[in-house]
């Protein structure tokens, strides 16, 4: 279990919370039953929130996909999308529960989905009358603490975030996480078990798959979208291998009702809810495209001859794209970068073993 005794340390304010947990909260507003995907009244507002199943909610047009799971004492979002757009989460969040927000887990740094934790963090978890100040505890401990949710994620997101502050874009500091991990897997419980899984390397060397056990759902982050092909970040530690290997994990987790299709639903960093054919899909045409831009590696290619070839063709119509934050030509130029850079290093062992 590692619930609790983590390598990077704990900070005391996860600690008081995760110990005053049953205090959490008030009881949350009856929902009628609703079908996978079915929108959820918000009233007025730009977002636009879905029942997936069970207690998972996703709320779209935020940056990236948002997910939130109603527990038994307190509310778990995963990812807070654009810091514009943090008042209109948080009321689409009330709209169905009274509950706190006692936890935010970031899939990665990106700004899109961590732009937002300060003020999530913010309008989160508070002890009994401490609203209007800082948590304090009882007795001779003199211990205190600010109010606010936890914001998890894994240590290499901390790292991205705090190293900010060399470039001309730092990150405040409010938004990096106050509670890294830095093991392969890490469990939280509200009211079903949950698991964050760290790929080594995916989409960045930070991801994390956060899979809700009993609703059955399963936020993806950016390893898994559907409104692009993968971002694969070089700069931060992404790689096109460990992106396949992360999409066959997701595989491996999920699990159908018949035909490949239904049972656990997925929700990506960007786009629609999927399942297991989806996710399988995806993969696939991951697979072939770094397959083709290898074997245009090995014939002794240049980048503009693969992209002239065109090994994204049959995809295009569905990810492709020639303008915006990430166009097909960016993604066949990290794939290329990726593995002949793969290939270098694979050639200078074969030399040195000589």
């Amino acid at each position: 279990m590692n619930r609790i005794s983590l390598k990077f340390p704990v900070t005391m304010r996860a600690m008081l919370a995760l110990v005053l947990f049953v205090f959490a909260g008030a009881a949350a507003r009856a929902q009628a039953p609703q079908t996978v995907g079915q929108n959820v009244d918000i009233g007025k507002s730009s977002l636009q929130m879905l029942r997936v199943q069970g207690n998972v909610y996703m709320i779209a047009g935020a940056g990236a996909n948002v997910t939130v799971q109603v527990g038994e004492k307190v509310v778990i979002v995963v990812d807070a999308g654009t810091a514009d757009k943090s008042a209109e989460i948080v009321a689409a969040i009330k709209a169905v529960t009274d509950k706190h927000i006692m936890f935010v887990i970031d899939t990665s740094a990106d700004e899109d989905h961590t732009a937002g934790n300060g003020n999530l963090s913010k309008a989160g978890w508070v002890l009994p009358n401490a609203a209007l100040g800082p948590m304090q505890t009882a007795g001779d401990i003199g211990l205190t603490l600010p109010p606010g949710a936890s914001i998890v994620a894994h240590v290499n997101v901390l790292g991205r975030m705090s190293d900010s502050v060399k470039t001309a874009k730092p990150v405040p500091s409010s938004d990096w996480p106050t509670d890294p991990y830095d093991t392969d897997e890490w469990k939280l419980y509200n009211g079903e078990g949950i698991v964050m899984y760290h790929p080594a390397s995916a989409h960045t060397d930070g991801d994390s798959i956060v899979y809700f056990r009993k609703s059955d759902v399963i936020s993806a982050g950016d390893i898994v979208s559907f409104n692009s092909y993968p971002v694969i970040d070089l700069a931060r530690g992404g790689s096109i291998n460990g992106e396949i290997d992360s999409l066959n994990m997701l595989i491996d987790l999920l699990i159908p009702v018949e035909n490949e299709e239904g049972g656990t639903y997925v929700i990506p960093g960007h786009g629609r809810i999927c399942d297991r054919n989806d996710v399988v899909g995806y993969r696939d045409m991951v697979t072939i495209v770094r397959d083709r831009v290898q074997a245009g590696i090995d014939e002794g290619k240049t980048l503009e001859q693969i992209e002239s070839a065109k090994p994204t063709l049959d995809y295009d119509g569905l990810y492709g794209s020639t303008t915006g934050p990430w166009t097909t030509n960016m993604f066949l130029e990290a794939v290329y970068k990726d593995l002949s850079k793969v290939k270098k290093q694979a050639g200078s062992k074969m030399g040195g073993g000589k």
